[in-house]
C-alpha cells in the first residue's frame, strides 16, 4: 500500500511538472502561428489519445518521465506548401527563442504559484530555538548557546528551521564568516555571532549543516514511551510493545527519549542492552540487541521503534501566513532564492565544493514525493515548487538536447544572421545526448547506493 501511495504521488508530481513545462512550449507556439502536431505527456506507447479541431493529437504515454510537443518542421519531414507558414523552422528566430524558453518559464511560474498558495494557506512551524550546543565546535566558539532563537543568517530572516537549513546549505564548501543573528528567548537585544567556516563540509556526501556546526534544535522533554514497533525489527524481537515505558537502560534510570534512550541505543549496535519496562503498572525486564545501521561513516544502533506522540509547547510554535496580495512578493522572493541556490549548488558541484553524490535520480525523487505527500499539502506543494525550479534551471543549461542548448543555437543565429551549420548542430546533439545519459546513469547509481546504505 505504501509503495502504491509513493507511485501515485510521484506520477501526480511529475505529471503536473511535465504538463506545465510542455504547455508552456505549446501555448507560445500556438500564439506564434506554429502548427502543433502532437502534445504528449510521457514517452513510449500511447495509453490514451484524442484530437482537437486544429488537428493536434494529445497523448498520455506509458512512461511518465517526461513529455514533448511535436511541431510542424521541415527538418523532420516534408511539409505541404500550404502549411509552410506554420512550420517552426520558418518562424523568425525571436519567435523560436520565445517558444523554446516558454517551457522553463512555465516551470518558474508553477513554482511561484505553489509558493503563493502556501503563503496564503499559511503554515505552522517550530520556532528555531537552539538546544544544547556541543563544546569546541564552530557554534560554541562563536558564543552560540542553548535557548537562543535564531533570527537571521547572513542577513536573511529565518522564521523557521526550514529557513535556517536553507541558509546554511548556501554556505556548503565555503571559507569565511557565517553571520548568525540571535537573541535570548526570555528577552534582550539581538546579537550577531560570527561563526568561522573553513572549507566547511567540502565534498561531504550527506552533509548535516546544523550538526556540523555543533548545533541542535531545542526539544521538549519526551517520555520514553514506545509508540510504534516495526515488524521484524530488533524492538519486536526483544518483546517491546506500543505503550511500554522505558524506565532504565542497563540499570541506569532514564526519563527522556531524546537525551537518554536514543544515545544509548545508537552507541551499542549489536550489543545487548537490559531494559526495565513499565507495562500495565508492572515491571518487566527485556534484553534488546540493536541492529547496526551505517550513517555518515558511522555504525549506529537501530531498533525499529518510535516514541509515542507528544505535544510541543504553544510558545514554541509559530503561525506564518499572508494575505493574497502580500503573498505575491513572498512567492517571487522564494522562487528567486531557490533558483539562485540551485545554480550555486551546480557550480559548487562542478568545482568539487559539494559532492556529486548529492545528485539525485528518479528513485530519490519518488521517495521524497511519497514522504512529502504523507506530510500534508504544504509539504507536497513545497516539493513540487522545488522540483519545478530544478527542472526549469536544468532545462536552461547550455547543453544541446535541452532547451538551453537550443537557445544557444538560436542566439548564435541571431548574432550571425544565419543558422549554425547542420554538422555543428549534429555534433552538439551527440555530445549533449551523451552528457545527459551519463548524468542520468550517475544519478541512478547514487539512488541505488543510497538504497544499499
Amino acid at each position: 500500500m505504501e509503495l502504491l501511495f509513493t507511485l501515485m504521488a510521484t506520477v501526480v508530481a511529475l505529471g503536473l511538472l511535465v504538463t506545465i513545462h510542455e504547455y508552456g512550449h505549446f501555448w507560445v507556439a500556438r500564439r506564434c502561428g506554429v502548427k502543433v502536431l502532437r502534445f504528449s505527456i510521457g514517452f513510449g506507447p500511447a495509453l490514451y489519445t484524442w484530437h482537437d479541431r486544429r488537428g493536434t493529437e494529445y497523448a498520455i504515454a506509458a512512461i511518465p518521465l517526461g513529455g514533448y510537443v511535436k511541431m510542424l518542421d521541415e527538418r523532420e519531414g516534408p511539409v505541404p506548401a500550404a502549411e509552410l507558414g506554420q512550420a517552426f523552422n520558418r518562424k523568425p528566430v525571436g519567435q523560436r527563442i520565445a517558444i523554446v524558453a516558454a517551457g522553463p518559464v512555465a516551470n518558474f511560474l508553477l513554482a511561484i504559484a505553489a509558493f503563493w498558495l502556501i503563503a496564503v494557506l499559511g503554515v505552522t512551524t517550530l520556532v528555531p530555538v537552539l538546544g544544547p550546543v556541543e563544546a569546541d565546535t564552530p557554534a560554541a566558539r562563536a558564543g552560540l548557546h542553548e535557548n537562543l532563537e535564531l533570527i537571521a543568517i547572513d542577513g536573511e530572516p529565518t522564521p523557521s528551521w526550514h529557513d535556517v537549513n536553507l541558509q546554511l546549505i548556501r554556505r556548503l564548501g565555503e571559507t569565511g564568516v557565517l553571520k548568525v543573528e540571535a537573541q535570548e528567548r526570555d528577552g534582550g537585544s539581538p546579537q550577531i555571532y560570527a561563526v568561522q567556516l573553513d572549507s566547511w563540509l567540502k565534498g561531504a556526501e550527506e552533509p548535516d549543516p546544523l550538526a556540523a556546526l555543533g548545533m541542535a534544535s531545542w526539544q521538549p522533554k519526551v517520555a520514553p514511551r514506545i509508540g510504534q514497533v516495526e515488524p521484524g525489527g530488533a524492538a519486536e524481537r526483544a518483546g517491546l510493545q506500543p505503550g511500554d515505558l522505558i524506565v532504565a537502560v542497563n540499570g541506569e534510570p532514564v526519563s527522556d527519549w531524546v537525551s537518554d534512550v536514543v544515545p544509548a541505543i545508537q552507541a551499542n549496535p549489536q550489543k545487548k542492552l537490559l531494559l526495565d519496562i513499565e507495562r500495565d503498572a508492572k515491571q518487566v525486564e527485556l534484553e534488546l540487541i540493536p541492529a547496526a545501521k551505517a550513517q555518515n561513516d558511522e555504525v549506529l544502533g537501530y531498533i525499529g521503534a518510535g516514541v509515542a506522540g507528544f505535544e510541543w509547547p504553544a510558545d514554541m510554535m509559530r503561525e506564518i501566513h499572508h494575505n493574497p496580495l502580500a503573498a505575491v512578493p513572498v512567492a517571487l522572493q522564494k522562487t528567486w532564492g531557490m533558483t539562485a541556490l540551485t545554480l550555486d549548488s551546480l557550480k559548487k558541484m562542478l568545482t568539487g565544493l559539494v559532492s556529486a553524490k548529492n545528485l539525485s535520480g528518479p528513485i530519490t525523487i519518488a521517495k521524497v514525493a511519497g514522504a512529502s505527500a504523507k506530510s500534508g499539502l504544504e509539504s507536497f506543494l513545497s516539493f513540487i515548487a522545488y522540483l519545478s525550479i530544478s527542472l526549469g534551471v536544468l532545462n536552461l543549461l547550455p547543453v544541446p538536447v535541452l532547451d538551453g542548448g537550443h537557445l544557444v543555437y538560436y542566439v548564435a543565429e541571431l548574432i550571425r544572421g544565419k543558422p549554425l551549420s547542420e554538422r555543428i548542430q549534429t555534433w552538439g546533439l551527440q555530445i549533449g545526448l551523451s552528457l545527459i545519459v551519463g548524468v542520468m546513469l550517475f544519478a541512478i547509481y547514487n539512488d541505488i547506493s543510497r538504497l544499499g546504505g
